[in-house]
């Protein structure tokens, strides 16, 4: 075995990659997955990545295309092109190829513009309809020929039916006339023809041929004369009938012959796209993503998991390995994980540099490596009648005779299996050795002196894998930049070992030693409190981002809320003042043209002054219809007469509403106000002071009335029809009848709107409800025009 696939081997990616075999569609498929070889080159890996990524994206959005099981047909192919004739199986794989085709370009043309790197392998896909139809047509079975697949063949199957229809009507008549001298009443057949069981004493009564004899001797099978002719005649059909067969599969042959290449070039692309999405569906079971992938040997896995633990059961670790540090040195109790840590990181390399998407968080990166360099476990040392030591140091030879800058090496237990104290200087010595050669390392140990050799080395960092005292359980997790414990008197005492024989224990450990255990100790319990603020921290984090977005929503509601009132208003307020000019342009096209009948200088002015006076108002009421406005916003700068008195009466600017003085202003410049039955305080600088006039003192200004006699006056009616109008011609109309009416002091009108389909009348009654110089209204009695008439009485 290759050296390096006994690493390989060590990191389980067999068992990876018959997994994803298992997935595969056939044979061919499944020999791609179990050969994949972890690549060396970056833009390879990438490359393979982004295809198994698009596989990914395309199955989780669309769900993942249905593979045929397909057999190779490169064996077939070079037959049929040296001129052989393939049998219906052959066939039939062929056309299931063309099937295959066809089928995987439909169902990409449902997955919509997803662009992947596999677009290449689908628009190379060639599928050949005529073929496929042509095979399928003729080919019902593995054994047999559709009876259409020629003409010919029709033809010879349709005699061989009325042959063996007469050659059975022949012997039904025989078994019914000659049934005591048979052994049963039935028609079997023997050597291709049709005979009857004859009962052997009785072999004269039915003459015939004997095709056959049954092993006690008793029955013969006798083929009656009658029916030889029909028998022969069938035989020759049934010879016809494999000829043209034998014709139209070597027609079938040809035609796939002329198409070899295009075959063949569908069957590799169908079986790289299997392999694509079964890399996919792989990816999928693990909760696997794509990471970042470089080639600087920086690694960095976040919530790594090993893919070969229960999902539901593995512990996610954190992994950091190649910057700042290029060594790392995990340490911790027995089945704390610490050789699965190692076996996590070796494997999810080369997975990556196999094109798979391996189970960690995202944003996590790895690094691609030349070689992948392994010892873990001795289980070669009985094999070899070595001691686990020897076994240990064998691999780290090997390993040193290949490790270079490009190479990440992962060693389980760095020497041990002998003396301690030798073991540690050896370890330190090989870690120092591998790190001069520019390798990543990371290694698991036991010995005191490798933590402090960590600590105190640049380019060697501690790990260690976390344990917890009060359960006596390990938790998996991976700590980088701590040291950790073997926690053997802690688990001990847990366990009910004596107290004094755990402190003679303690006395014989070094000062040097117990001084370095009471600083992991300490930086332990600061972890452990470090851990307990943080989850604290990150907890009160989730809470406020989960009241902030509370209060987003409502204040995004209200936001929409007020836009939606403020629009409601301006709309209404629009309506009023569009109603308001229309009755106002009525009245003042009235009035001039009272002007231009009489001419009179005194009714010219006093349209003028209406005119301008209306204008004035509707532009204000224009001001009004917008609620929301910068009424303080302009450069005017008002300075109150004299100081704000309890009973003033003042003008609130923003709202343009009355108001009286409550309490006199306080320190902040608020003044307590009422307006209407609402208290409220407002700012000093939003009040006007309205000052009251003395009555007595001023004169009242003299005043002339005129009467104008409109011509309205004079000549209105109190009936309009308005039949044959459209609703907005008809209320046109009707609003100016009723001004006219108003003018003439006329007191009930009638509106004659005709019956018809009612919808004039109800526009009108509509319009009538809610008019402002309307009092009541009511459809017409007998004699009025009942319910095509409408009456109304005016205020």
């Amino acid at each position: 075995m290759n050296q390096l696939h006994k690493y390989h081997k060590t990191l389980e990616l067999d068992k990876i990659l018959n997994r994803l075999a298992e997935l595969t569609c056939c044979e061919e498929a499944a020999a791609l997955a179990l050969g994949l070889e972890p690549e060396t080159s970056l833009g390879r890996v990438r490359t393979e990545l982004e295809k198994t990524d698009g596989a990914f994206i395309l199955s989780s959005r669309y769900g993942t295309p249905s593979f045929a099981k397909l057999h190779n047909p490169e064996i077939d192919l070079k037959r049929c092109e040296s001129g052989a004739s393939l049998n219906n199986r052959e066939l039939l794989n062929i056309a299931a190829i063309y099937r295959q085709c066809r089928l995987l370009l439909e169902w990409r043309e449902r997955c919509e513009n997803v662009a992947t790197m596999l677009d290449e392998y689908f628009d190379n896909l060639a599928e050949n309809r005529y073929l496929e139809n042509k095979i399928n047509a003729a080919i019902i079975s593995e054994e047999e020929i559709d009876d259409n697949a020629s003409v010919e063949l029709s033809n010879i199957r349709r005699k061989i039916r009325q042959n063996s229809t007469k050659a059975r009507d022949s012997l039904d008549r025989i078994i019914k006339n000659n049934a005591k001298y048979l052994q049963d009443s039935i028609i079997t057949m023997r050597d291709g023809r049709y005979v009857v069981p004859v009962k052997a004493e009785h072999r004269g009564e039915v003459p015939g041929l004997v095709h056959d004899t049954s092993a006690s001797g008793a029955t013969l099978f006798v083929e009656p004369m009658s029916v030889v002719e029909a028998n022969n005649e069938i035989r020759v059909l049934m010879s016809k009938e494999q000829d043209e067969i034998e014709r139209i599969l070597a027609e079938l042959s040809a035609e796939c012959a002329d198409f070899a290449e295009s075959i063949r070039n569908n069957f590799r692309l169908i079986i790289l796209l299997n392999l694509y999405f079964a890399k996919a569906n792989l990816g999928a079971s693990m909760r696997a993503v794509k990471p970042f992938v470089t080639d600087d040997g920086y690694i960095s896995l976040k919530k790594a998991r090993h893919p070969l633990i229960d999902k539901d059961k593995v512990v996610p670790i954190d992994i950091e390995l190649g910057r700042g540090f290029t060594s790392l040195i995990i340490t911790g109790p027995n089945t704390g994980g610490k050789t699965v840590s190692l076996k996590t990181l070796g494997l999810l390399t080369l997975m990556t540099m196999c094109g798979l998407l391996i189970p960690v968080a995202d944003q996590s990166r790895i690094s691609i490596f030349d070689k992948v360099l392994v010892d873990i476990g001795d289980e070669q040392s009985i094999e070899q009648s070595l001691s686990t030591f020897s076994a240990h140091m064998t691999n780290i030879i090997s390993i040193l005779e290949e490790a270079d800058d490009r190479s990440l090496v992962l060693v389980d237990e760095l020497g041990s299996g002998t003396d301690p104290v030798e073991g540690a200087a050896l370890a330190i010595s090989i870690i120092e050795e591998i790190s001069a050669r520019g390798s990543r390392l990371a290694a698991t140990t036991h010995y005191a002196e490798l933590k402090a050799y960590a600590l105190e080395t640049k380019g060697v960092e501690n790990a260690c894998c976390e344990f917890d005292v009060a359960t006596l359980q390990p938790t998996y997790r991976l700590l980088i930049g701590v040291p950790g414990r073997s926690n053997a008197f802690a688990i001990s005492r847990r366990l009910g070992l004596e107290e004094h024989i755990l402190d003679r224990a303690e006395g014989y450990i070094s000062s040097d030693n117990r001084r370095f255990e009471d600083v992991v100790d300490s930086l332990e319990q600061a972890r452990q409190d470090y851990e307990k603020e943080r989850a604290e921290l990150e907890e009160k984090n989730r809470e406020y981002e989960r009241l902030n977005a509370q209060l987003n929503a409502k204040r995004k509601g209200l936001e929409n809320a007020g836009e939606h009132e403020i629009e409601r208003a301006r709309e209404k307020a629009k309506y009023i003042v569009d109603k308001v000019r229309a009755e106002s342009d009525a009245l003042l096209n009235e009035l001039e043209e009272l002007r231009k009948q009489k001419e009179k200088t005194d009714v010219a002015e006093l349209a003028r002054r209406a005119r301008s006076q209306m204008n004035g108002k509707i532009s204000r009421l224009y001001d009004e219809a917008n609620p929301v406005r910068e009424r303080m916003g302009t450069n005017e700068t008002y300075k109150l007469p004299r100081p704000l008195r309890k009973g003033d009466e003042v003008l609130v600017y923003d709202l343009d509403k009355q108001a009286v003085v409550l309490e006199e202003p306080d320190k902040s410049g608020n003044v307590m106000v009422q307006m209407g039955i609402m208290k409220t305080r407002v700012k000093l600088k939003n009040l006007r002071l309205i000052e009251q006039k003395n009555p007595y003192k001023e004169k009242p200004k003299s005043s002339t009335t005129r009467t104008i006699k409109s011509n309205a006056e004079r000549s209105a009616k109190s009936e309009i029809d308005l039949r044959g109008y459209t609703v907005e011609e008809a209320l046109l109309d009707l609003d100016q009848f009723i001004d006219n009416c108003v003018l003439s002091n006329i007191n009930q009108i009638s509106i004659i709107h005709g019956k018809g389909t009612g919808v004039l009348r109800t526009a009108v009654q509509a319009h009538l409800k809610r008019h402002r110089s309307i009092k009541t209204y009511r459809l017409g009695t007998y004699g009025e025009g009942e319910s095509g008439v409408t009456i109304a009485e005016l205020k």
